[in-house]
């Protein structure tokens, strides 16, 4: 266990020490200037559907972490402060869970 948790740590920290061996002109390339700033966003919202709709047999549910992720996703839209989000988003799913 706690070998593949010290590789993983190595191998995201050679993934991120790789990323300054990329040239400067690939990085001024137009299309790569546009894309890179959308990355993160893709990457984070592929992680909270894989896991707030998905199970571990790959099928779509709507349960307790959707109303949580659903919660969340309208107070970021209120713009309340990221512990109030965080908090409401836990308790929901807390109470879905309680209530089913």
């Amino acid at each position: 266990m706690w070998f593949a948790v010290l590789a993983a740590c190595a191998l995201a920290y050679a993934l991120k020490l790789a990323g300054y061996l990329v040239p400067q002109h690939v990085l001024d390339i137009p299309w790569v200037h546009r894309v890179t700033p959308l990355l993160p966003v893709a990457l984070l919202t592929a992680l909270i559907v894989t896991q707030a709709l998905l199970t571990n047999d790959g099928l779509v549910v709507v349960d307790a972490r959707a109303a949580g992720v659903g919660v969340a996703v309208l107070l970021l839209l209120l713009r309340a402060p990221f512990l109030v989000v965080v908090a409401a988003a836990a308790v929901t799913a807390a109470l879905v869970r309680a209530l089913t």
